[in-house]
């Protein structure tokens, strides 16, 4: 009798798994690792590699050209890129560094490493740019040798080739040809403005270093040197005159700083206007950061503190009037150059710095160098405090428009939540805590001035079915609506926020499975019952770390508390300090069970601070508000356990479950 075998109808077998090797997830997935309307940022991973080489204090002068066919070519007189066999991989190192995600010269920061600063990593760089190509060719030019590879889709095409160098050849330096592949991006052709602002910036942070661009199809060549660094260069670009002198300075931690390597600092230029579209432009290690991130809020952190300090001391201050951070750099037109050892980045094309420390290094060195400064031009000092109180006054006077509206309501507000003290709805935020002791830290660890707490008791109803008119039955829902001002109201309403007490709404619970029932419960109620809320970007979900690893003193960084979100990251951090020399076990990982067992100070530096939490904003994804719901009722309809059983049948191994 012949044995019946079964297959699942869905095909889905141990054969279904596929292991993407070498750079084919890129190839797959190029939105994961880089921009993907046009190839400027592939391109710049070379550019960045010239600058790097600049920075590191070995070239001059970098070029880039743009060709007649289409393809670009970048061309440095750094080191030229190593080509010798790597002593483990066996393979030519020039190779590697163009065909492996995770290699390169930068993630060697031991003493006598190749660079101490450098665009910070996230394992993808220029193999990127080689897998996103159809043709990309190198030439490394060092220890009197010429060295030529060439590459197609991120595959060798053409093996390493060795000649000695000739009379026309020069002596160090690398150049690098690309004809990125089309079918990756939306648009082929570069952005020119954007390389141009581009180039010009790596100009200005390397005062003394030239530029180049050649434009072969429009015969132009455009070069820039900035001898005076970003002070010529804010000047330049401002669009409106400055209220008093533009304050430029800088400051690097020296052998014996207690918290942070040898040569960590910033360098900047802030000029304050009363009109005019704000400045804003901040790198590090020359990489620019687009969307910000730790080191801008260093500076404001600097800058506030240094203003309210003077204010202060000069009792400038008129009665009633609250100064906050904003009030300060609203009018703010910077440029900020942060050297940072060893950058955290959120996103793969390094537009955000995450580095949490970055805050305090910047604050550090701007708030002295501020104090002093405005105690030496008292009448300077004064013209910039009175813009900073006439921000505030602005600011406290449409915050108390709306509280006259408000304050007719008969809602008297839920004795359980502990408000803040300001009522300016852009700076505002209430977190929904989970559980009384965690409601206790969140509390004590908040800014008193701008964030709310409204604990709540045990798990929050479902409320995908329930009548909206029986909602208030319950109490914790109630309490929630009373305390952000917004009523119940369906997708088709349009509801009066003018009513809404918090900018933002975040989700706070434990990193833990009990913890993501209470967020699901909680958006269930927002997507369901607040929808206009979900539209208008008011909800938010806090994601509190699940481990903590306390690392030892390692080389020139001191001993550091480091926070991981899951597995995957605290992985990381520990491949990190081994790359650092930490010998195995040396450092302690301690894992939080919930936010009860956080303190205050934990609390806030990991989950509450603006500059250094992690705050995901709650939208729709892939599908529209209509899938959505249909997916919502499969999770949270009463009559769907068969919907969810399948779903669990599915997707059920996919799920690491820690309980």
């Amino acid at each position: 009798m012949a044995k019946s075998t079964t297959t699942p109808a869905s095909g889905y077998s141990e054969g279904s798994i596929r292991v993407l090797k070498g750079l084919e997830p890129v190839k797959q997935r190029p939105g994961m690792y880089t921009r993907t309307d046009n190839p400027l940022h592939v391109i710049q991973e070379v550019i960045d590699n010239a600058a790097d080489e600049a920075l590191a204090g070995f070239g001059k002068k970098f070029k880039v050209t743009l060709h007649a066919d289409g393809s670009v070519s970048v061309e440095d007189d750094g080191r030229g890129i190593p080509f010798g066999m790597h002593p483990e991989e066996k393979a030519p190192v020039l190779e590697l560094v163009y065909t492996r995600l995770h290699a390169g010269g930068k993630f060697d920061k031991g003493s006598g490493g190749a660079y101490s600063f450098s665009g910070g990593l996230h394992g993808v760089g220029v193999s990127v740019t080689n897998a996103l190509a159809k043709r990309l060719e190198v030439t490394s030019h060092r220890e009197g040798q010429v060295a030529a590879m060439a590459f197609s889709g991120g595959d060798v095409v053409d093996k390493l080739a060795l000649r000695p160098q000739g009379d026309g050849d020069r002596k160090q330096g690398t150049t690098v040809r690309v004809w990125p592949d089309a079918k990756y991006f939306e648009s082929a052709a570069l952005p020119l403005g954007e390389l141009v602002h581009l180039l010009r910036s790596k100009a200005v942070l390397m005062p003394g270093v030239t530029v180049q661009l050649v434009d072969e199809k429009k015969k132009e060549t455009q070069s820039w040197q900035y001898k005076g660094g970003l002070r010529d260069y804010l000047e330049q670009t401002l669009t409106a005159d400055a209220v008093i002198p533009i304050f430029e300075g800088e400051g690097y931690a020296g052998k014996d700083a207690d918290s942070f390597a040898e040569g960590e600092g910033a360098q900047w230029a802030v000029a304050f206007t009363e009109d005019g579209h704000p400045v804003r432009e901040s790198y590090v290690n020359l990489i620019p950061t687009s969307a910000g991130g730790t080191h801008d809020s260093g500076l404001r952190e600097g800058l506030f503190q240094a203003v309210k300090s003077f204010i202060e001391l000069h009792a400038l201050l008129p009665k009633g009037v609250k100064l906050m951070p904003e009030d300060v750099f609203a009018r703010a037109s910077y440029v900020l150059s942060a050297k940072v050892l060893d950058p955290q980045f959120q996103g793969q094309i390094k537009e955000r710095l995450n580095s949490r420390d970055a805050v305090r290094l910047v604050s550090g060195y701007v708030r002295p160098a501020l104090e002093l400064w405005l105690n030496e031009h008292v009448d300077y000092g004064k013209r910039l405090a009175e813009l900073a109180i006439k921000a505030a006054q602005t600011r406290q006077r449409a915050g108390q428009k709306v509280e006259k509206r408000k304050g007719s309501g008969v809602a008297v507000l839920p004795g359980k939540l502990t408000d803040c003290e300001s009522r300016d709805i852009a700076h505002n935020e209430v977190f929904l805590v989970e559980g009384d002791s965690a409601g206790g830290s969140a509390k004590m660890g908040r800014d008193k001035e701008t964030q709310a707490v409204l604990p709540l008791r045990g798990k929050v109803l479902n409320t995908w079915e329930v009548d909206r008119d029986l909602l208030f039955k319950n109490t914790e829902i109630h309490d929630i609506s009373v305390a952000i001002g917004v009523d119940p109201h369906g997708p088709a309403d349009t509801p009066d926020l003018s009513g809404l007490r918090y900018g933002k709404i975040c989700v706070l619970s434990d990193a833990d499975v009990d913890g993501s029932h209470i967020q699901v419960l909680l958006l269930t109620l927002f997507f369901r019952h607040f929808p206009k809320l979900i539209e208008t970007g008011h909800v938010f979900v806090a994601r509190p770390p699940l481990f903590r690893v306390d690392a030892p003193a390692r080389g020139k960084k001191p001993a550091a508390k480091m926070y991981a979100l899951d597995e995957a990251e605290l992985a990381s951090i520990l491949d990190k300090l081994r790359k650092d020399g930490v010998p195995e076990g040396k450092w302690a990982i301690s894992r939080f069970k919930g936010l009860g067992e956080m303190n205050a100070e934990h609390l806030w530096e990991t989950t509450l601070n603006p500059d250094t939490r992690r705050l995901m904003p709650v939208q729709l994804g892939r599908f529209d508000f209509l899938e959505t719901a249909a997916e919502m009722t499969k999770l949270m309809g009463k009559g769907e356990a068969a919907a969810r059983r399948e779903l669990m049948e599915l997707h059920g191994d996919a799920v690491e479950i820690d309980i």
